[in-house]
């Protein structure tokens, strides 16, 4: 079953998402306040709009991938004036206040809200192989399979508004952690005169594997590309959302304080822009080693 969708938002991780419900015949209308990213989506067979109100007065489902919390409301506050929008799917990482604030904003219009964090990157997002994590009412997610399906696969975690921004979160500061641990271990091994590629092959054999030893090193790391597709703010933001929700809750919060500063000052000498992998830079530059071939 085909759906006329709205997608806003065609960044690093929208627009691919775009791509792949395109792709599986779904009519999209698209706005993004870059004009060569909509350029590129008409390109593909989108229709183009000129508002995200245009958006929602054109589409029943209108779906967004935005980069901040206050973005998110702001976007929600357009759509909520939306003729003809029921559904309002937030692929973006929030946080559950967030999520909250659009639920009890667009209700009261008639429409649905549903955070629907993805995680996967943009290699997943490119194959549609995106773990997504939904929540809102259940008769809206299961209305919507055929756009889970094109994107990836969905997990219904509660009809409660922001739990899916909960778990995201805990899957980010998980993905964070490992991926700041990993970087300091091989800093050391490499300060100590062990090969890199050896340390890989080591703790992908052994208990200290993870996705980031797996993946993200030999992707980008080791050939020093750096270029896995995920912003060092973004993954900043998100660790500060833990944080700041798991301190509100008197839940402890001591290694993802660490944590965050790590990501701080990753986003303080490399810069927002720069890729989530480049989390080791500073780190190596403090040992005076380099990671790669020897």
């Amino acid at each position: 079953m085909n759906i006329a969708l709205g997608f806003l938002g065609l960044g690093n991780m929208g627009f691919p998402m775009m791509g792949r419900l395109l792709s599986a015949g779904h009519p999209v209308v698209v706005f993004d306040t870059d004009p060569a990213a909509v350029s590129r989506a008409t390109a593909l067979g989108a229709d183009a709009a000129a508002s995200v109100r245009e958006v929602a007065d054109r589409a029943g489902t209108v779906l967004a991938s935005l980069p901040t919390p206050q973005v998110s409301n702001s976007v929600a506050e357009e759509v909520a004036g939306g003729s003809r929008v029921r559904r309002f799917v937030d692929l973006s990482t929030v946080g559950q206040h967030a999520a909250q604030r659009n639920s009890e904003l667009l209700g009261p219009h008639g429409i649905a809200a549903l955070d629907s964090p993805v995680s996967g990157g943009v290699h997943g997002a490119e194959a549609g192989t995106l773990a997504v994590m939904v929540s809102g009412p259940r008769h809206e997610f299961d209305a919507l399979e055929p756009v889970w399906s094109a994107i990836g696969r969905a997990t219904f975690v509660s009809e409660k508004a922001g739990a899916a921004q909960t778990m995201k979160l805990i899957n980010n500061l998980i993905a964070a952690t490992t991926l700041a641990v990993t970087a300091e271990a091989m800093v050391m091994g490499a300060k100590a005169g062990l090969d890199s590629q050896v340390m890989l092959d080591v703790l992908n054999a052994g208990s200290g594997g993870t996705h980031a030893s797996r993946d993200k090193f030999p992707r980008a790391v080791l050939p020093r590309t750096f270029d896995y597709g995920f912003a060092t703010g973004l993954m900043t933001k998100d660790v500060l959302l833990y944080l700041s929700e798991t301190q509100a809750m008197g839940s402890p919060s001591a290694l993802a304080e660490v944590v965050a500063r790590v990501w701080r000052d990753t986003q303080d000498e490399e810069g927002p822009a720069s890729d989530f992998t480049s989390v080791v830079k500073p780190m190596e530059r403090r040992a005076g080693v380099t990671l790669g071939p020897q």
